[in-house]
């Protein structure tokens, strides 16, 4: 906190306001502490109020500066806090989001940062491998990793002079990136990865060509083939190679991302997948919050919370029903996650038979009791891929007895307990 009220002081000091440190660092206080204020809006909010009382146009504050204090990328350290920058466009993203005009990413010499540039910023498009000038970019944070934000107080200028780009995890585009096992990956990165396609997931998003899981000896992980990059589709059960793409994370788990800069090369092998399909069988007993009819985002399909995406923010939700169940054999319990298809055969309900049910109770939540008053207590024997906690199902079977060779593994798990 005592950083952020110092670059507030020192911002003020440049247009001849001596603003007393304390009286700077007791505002922000009191709406981070007190009131819970986001960072970024309390710096903002106790910023405007000292341009009100020394009567200081927001203009001139926030754009002319004429010698801005320049951070460097490796150098930024808190979320909430503003920043100068000279940076290269090192690579866009494709983005279809309403409240948002670009995303990418910013290099300079010390490193690589994402970037958002959001529409009401009503800022100059910005264009792939030029520099520039960004004047009060606001530092964001997600999934511990900073991120720089254009909003509607900074500005871009265009440099004649080309910034240098090097240094972070990322690899430039210009050289093919380093070949890396899946359970290496991290955020943050470029890398080419070999692998099988595990599993193909429906998609009926317009800016996304494919997605589903890829699988090599040490991992399976999620990839995202946009359908701006141009490649071509791959096929479930085949094996490829994967140059230049951009890792990214979600819930501290990392996700594959292809785009332009990437391409697929179809491998004549079969590459062996760490986490091979397993069978589990066991009672349904819990169906989990988060099931039933669920609203997903168009852009990630991420399910959302509370109408919101985690990474695109207030979206309209596309419907999608799932279970998230938790099966117990008697010696240990296996948290498997259940997609639309399955669950519709499993319980004999459409999707627009669950969207109906629902608007009619006007609660979603009749969906959820639904599944578990027909699913819950009944065995079940599951086959899928293993991913962290979960079994991603791929077949379902509902048991109504035991029969011998279940009945004596059981038996042989507990005698050797």
């Amino acid at each position: 906190m005592k950083q952020t009220a110092e670059s507030i002081k020192d911002r003020f000091l440049k247009l001849g306001i001596d603003v007393p440190l304390e009286d700077i660092e007791s505002r922000l206080d009191e709406l981070i502490t007190k009131f819970k204020v986001p960072s970024n809006e309390a710096q903002r909010s106790v910023t405007n109020y000292f341009l009100k009382k020394y009567s200081i146009p927001k203009n001139e504050f926030y754009v002319r500066q004429a010698e801005p204090q320049l951070t460097k990328i490796a150098d930024i350290s808190e979320n909430g806090q503003w920043a100068n920058l000279k940076a290269k466009v090192v690579q866009l993203w494709e983005n279809t989001h309403d409240s948002i005009s670009q995303v990418g990413l910013l290099g300079d010499e010390t490193g690589i940062i994402k970037f958002t540039e959001w529409k009401n910023a009503e800022m100059p498009r910005l264009e792939q491998g030029e520099s520039y000038l960004l004047r009060s970019v606001v530092i964001g944070e997600y999934n511990d990793r900073f991120q720089v934000q254009i909003n509607r107080n900074s500005s871009v200028e265009k440099l004649a002079e080309a910034v240098e780009v090097g240094g972070g995890d990322f690899t430039p585009t210009a050289r093919e990136a380093e070949l890396r096992d899946i359970a290496d990956l991290v955020g943050g990165q470029w890398a080419t990865v070999r692998g099988k396609v595990v599993q193909l997931w429906e998609n009926s998003h317009e800016s996304i060509e494919q997605a589903g899981l890829l699988g090599d000896p040490t991992g399976v992980i999620k990839f995202t083939n946009w359908a701006s990059s141009e490649l071509p589709d791959m096929e479930e059960g085949k094996s490829y190679l994967l140059k230049n793409v951009i890792v990214n994370e979600w819930s501290s788990k990392a996700q594959i991302q292809l785009n332009r800069s990437s391409s697929i090369e179809e491998l004549d092998e079969d590459i062996e997948v760490g986490t091979s399909t397993i069978m589990y069988f066991g009672a349904m007993v819990d169906i989990q919050t988060g099931s039933g009819l669920i609203k997903r985002c168009p852009e990630c399909k991420r399910a959302l919370v509370k109408g919101a995406c985690a990474e695109h923010g207030k979206v309209k939700g596309e419907y999608d029903l799932r279970i998230k169940a938790v099966l117990d054999s008697g010696t240990s319990t296996q948290d498997a996650l259940i997609n639309r298809e399955l669950t519709e055969e499993l319980v004999g309900l459409s999707l627009d038979s669950a969207i109906a049910m629902a608007a009619d109770a006007l609660d979603p939540g009749v969906v959820l009791d639904k599944l578990k008053h027909e699913l819950v207590g009944r065995y079940y024997t599951v086959n899928g891929h293993k991913l962290d906690r979960y079994i991603l199902v791929d077949s379902i079977t509902p048991r109504t007895s035991l029969d011998r060779e279940l009945l004596e593994e059981m038996i042989a798990e507990l005698e050797v307990e």
